[in-house]
């Protein structure tokens, strides 16, 4: 059995902690967005400007921690309800 909550605070902390890297990334390197595009998806696109501001970092860490927790609190569920 997963302890649920325990595993929804461990991937709080890691998507905080991927999305400030990754923002920092592109903050200090911007050519690191084409180049993922490039090398990671195998396509270029002209992403348009950057807009790296205090409300796009919110609400990026807001979005993907959303995502985050209801993706894996779903996995826990299934993962406890499921018997093997």
């Amino acid at each position: 059995m997963i302890n649920t909550k325990h595993l929804l605070r461990v991937t709080a902390a890691w998507v905080s902690i991927v999305w400030v890297v990754c923002y920092a990334g592109v903050l200090l390197f911007p050519g690191i967005r084409s180049a993922t595009m490039y090398y990671a998806f195998h396509t270029t696109t002209n992403l348009g400007e950057d807009v790296l501001t205090l409300t796009t970092f919110i609400s990026g860490l807001v979005i993907w921690n959303v995502v985050a927790l209801l993706a894996v609190g779903l996995f826990a569920v299934l993962f406890n309800k499921i018997k093997a």
